[in-house]
Formats: C-alpha cells, sequence, structure tokens
C-alpha cells in the first residue's frame, strides 16, 4: 500500500495531523528537567501518528490521551 492510497495520510488526515502536533507541542513539547525533556519528541508524534491511524477527525480528547499513553 503506497501513502497516495492509504486513508491515513489524505489530505483531511494530514490536517488532523498537523493539528494534533500542534496542540501537542503546545501542551508538552517546551517542558523540561534539568535542560532536558520532560516528553520525548518522539512520544508526541506516535501519539499524533496513532491518533489519527485510529480514525480521530479532530483533536478533542488528545491531550487526556497522550497523558493516559504516553506520559
Amino acid at each position: 500500500m503506497t501513502s497516495s492510497s492509504d486513508w491515513r495520510y489524505s489530505d483531511a488526515r494530514m490536517l488532523v495531523r498537523e493539528q494534533a502536533l500542534k496542540v501537542l507541542m503546545a501542551k508538552f513539547g517546551s517542558q523540561m528537567v534539568d535542560g532536558v525533556p520532560k516528553y520525548p519528541q518522539n512520544t508526541i508524534y506516535e501519539c499524533a501518528h496513532d491518533w489519527v491511524s485510529q480514525g480521530h477527525t479532530n483533536t478533542s480528547g488528545i491531550v487526556k490521551y497522550y497523558e493516559a499513553y504516553y506520559s
């Protein structure tokens, strides 16, 4: 399956992915502990990918989802 035929990479889903990354980065991306990111960026990207892959069409609830499964 190519990315052009995969529904997770449609224009609409890529927009949700972009919005998810913005929300997660704003909430968790800049938090530091002793000069080290408190939340690794890879977990933020994985969360956004999983969120879209599960069929979510908006970002409502993504912060709680991240806190439950990635932090």
